[in-house]
């Protein structure tokens, strides 16, 4: 939208606040009656909006309200096709979304008008300001496809579209099914409505006890009462055919589309089109793609669908292709590795046009077991990331490094998750506790300090899933070594001075790397960063001062951001008896280097003869 919009002045006096929206929007087109720089001509209102109605995602008035509303009111004809109307008032006070609120965007673009102009955003939509979900915008937001069936008193979809609307802002009852699981699903479990009751199975909706039912799902349901369908692209489709098939592709569609339809699988679930690639030039697969289905072509290489495991292996061929499997394999690459729904499947457009398909449900939409590796942040539980704690929110069982991580980090949980610490679990007790929820297709949050990836343990643990391809992710976080960036009021990075920050620790029980000994990596005099070292104080001390300087500055900082944080400085000579003298002992990070306070040195980036990109 934001490349698409026409900005229109009523007068001369709404030009500088198009100029302040330019700023933000740089491809508006600004369109005035009046001559003025930077700006197009128009003869006249209706001239103007005659040509731009059709043609621009947004239109954009600034000036009074009744005329924006005469001049688009010829022009309107449905909110599923008309433009994003918005109008300013030329005091640029008030921002108003005209037309087309949720399909074509206007609440969404009047606000970020409002942030732009320091002005307030006037929306009255009904279901924005009840905190309610925008229906209507789903199928734009997640690229779901629209379905609905129980409203036949409305005899336009788009009326039908109303109707389960009007029920679900007026809060009757509500059933919702979510048996896939992608971005939009997330939204809606985290943000779901107390007249909502989510399910995840439809044998478990008693349908008799709601008003409307919506489902989130690849499949067909037998539904007794209003039902708004929104149809995810999560269904991978392999195919191989015949040497330069001939064919309607059309036909193949409806062919393929009735074998899913049997299935109770809706054909308007397909992602997208897989072979190999030696069928990448065949019309029918490539029509069907890009001119039926409008959805992406992928090709795989021979010795990259041979590798994939099928239920009907075939000797022919492989005879001709090299692998034993084109359609089943395609689409469970297609699917990154997600199950077969429909194997192997045998039909033909025509005498002697054979082609076989199979269809598989993509591996990242699959309701199943999961685990989310965390990085907590160094302690603060305001500082773990939205992500991290939207993970923490939606968890059965978080299992967090109990000896590391404060466990308000934890309070956010759930009713009926369970949390639990790992200071008493050895890594096999752990994997067995996040493997029984797992199997019960659970979401699991392993919570460990700072960033997992630094000095996380979390290698060991993935060497597990991986083992038993258990499906995880990793939300970072904020290192204990920024913290104490923050905490020393400190860049760690000083131009022409220290441009090297290293993160590293003392060699105690477990051995350092030859080459990564403090003693050499002290060589450049880097900002460095030592970890897990407090113990071994004395030697670390001893190793820095073969090449820094007994004054280079140093910290000593323990639990960073916790309410016990303290924080000691002084000159690298006094470090060991800093250490020792406060009784600092686990969670102490020690800092060295130049750039601990100081103040000297500029940087090029601001200089006003270094131009770049935003300052030329």
């Amino acid at each position: 939208m934001k490349e698409n919009i026409a900005i229109l002045l009523i007068s001369a006096a709404g030009l500088p606040l198009a100029l302040q929206i330019k700023k933000h929007f740089p491809a508006a087109e600004v369109y005035s009656r009046e001559a003025m720089d930077d700006v197009l001509p128009y003869a006249s209102l209706d001239a103007i909006m005659q040509e731009l109605f059709s043609r621009r995602k947004a239109l954009v008035f600034i000036g009074a309200m009744g005329i924006c509303v005469r001049s688009i009111a010829p022009y309107v004809k449905d909110k599923y096709t008309d433009p994003a109307v918005v109008c300013i008032d030329t005091t640029g006070r008030f921002v108003i979304p005209v037309l087309s609120g949720h399909i074509g965007g206007a609440n969404e673009l009047s606000k970020e008008l409002a942030n732009a102009l320091d002005a307030e955003a006037v929306i009255t939509t009904q279901s924005d300001n009840m905190n309610l979900w925008a229906l209507d915008t789903f199928s734009r937001l997640y690229g779901w496809t629209v379905r609905i069936s129980g409203c036949e008193e409305a005899d336009e979809p788009s009326k039908q579209m109303n109707a389960c609307i009007t029920a679900f802002v007026n809060r009757k009852p509500t059933a919702l099914l979510l048996d896939i699981r992608d971005k939009g699903t997330d939204y809606l479990e985290k943000t779901c409505p107390d007249h909502v009751t989510i399910f995840y199975q439809y044998e478990n909706i008693r349908q008799e006890a709601f008003e409307l039912l919506m489902i989130v799902s690849h499949r067909l349901y037998d539904t007794r009462i209003p039902t708004l369908w929104f149809v995810p692209k999560v269904l991978h489709l392999g195919m191989g055919c015949r040497k330069n098939m001939e064919g309607d592709a059309k036909e193949v569609y409806r062919q393929i589309s009735a074998v899913l339809t049997a299935h109770r699988l809706a054909p308007e679930a397909i992602a997208d089109v897989n072979t190999i690639d030696l069928k990448k030039c065949e019309p029918i697969l490539t029509l069907l793609a890009y001119g039926v289905v409008e959805c992406p072509f992928r090709t795989y290489t021979a010795d990259e669908l041979k590798m994939i495991p099928v239920p009907n292996p075939s000797d022919k061929v492989e005879e001709v292709t090299d692998s034993p499997s084109v359609s089943e394999a395609a689409a469970i690459a297609g699917a990154e590795g997600g199950p077969l729904l429909i194997e192997k499947q045998k039909s033909e457009s025509g005498p002697g046009n054979q082609y076989t398909f199979a269809v598989a449900l993509d591996k990242t939409a699959c309701r199943r077991g999961h685990i989310e590796i965390v990085g907590a942040g160094p302690g603060d539980p305001d500082l773990i990331s939205i992500r991290g704690r939207q993970m923490l929110e939606k968890a059965d069982l978080i299992l967090y490094a109990g000896s590391l991580v404060p466990k308000e980090l934890t309070l956010c949980a759930k009713p009926g998750a369970t949390v639990r610490s790992s200071a008493d679990m050895n890594l096999e007790e752990q994997f067995a506790l996040m493997q029984t929820f797992y199997t019960q297709g659970k979401f699991i949050v392993r919570l460990h300090t700072g960033d997992p990836c630094i000095y996380g343990a979390i290698q060991e643990q993935m060497n597990y899933f991986d083992h038993y391809g258990m499906d995880y992710h990793i939300t970072p976080g904020i290192s204990s070594f920024q913290a104490a960036a923050a905490a020393l009021r400190s860049q760690f990075t000083i131009p022409e001075k220290v441009q090297t920050i290293i993160l590293t620790r003392g060699e105690g029980r477990t051995p350092m790397p030859e080459k990564e000994q403090l003693h050499k990596l002290a060589e450049s005099q880097s900002t460095m960063c030592i970890f897990l070292s407090a113990g071994i104080v004395e030697q670390v001390q001893e190793e820095l001062l073969q090449h820094y300087p007994p004054t280079t500055p140093v910290a000593a900082c323990y639990k960073l951001t916790w309410k016990e944080e303290r924080i000691y400085r002084g000159e690298l000579k006094d470090l060991a008896r800093m250490v020792r003298d406060n009784h600092l002992t686990l969670t102490t990070l020690l800092v060295v280097g130049e750039a601990i306070g100081n103040r000297a040195g500029t940087s090029r980036l601001y200089a006003d003869e270094f131009k770049h990109l935003f300052r030329p």
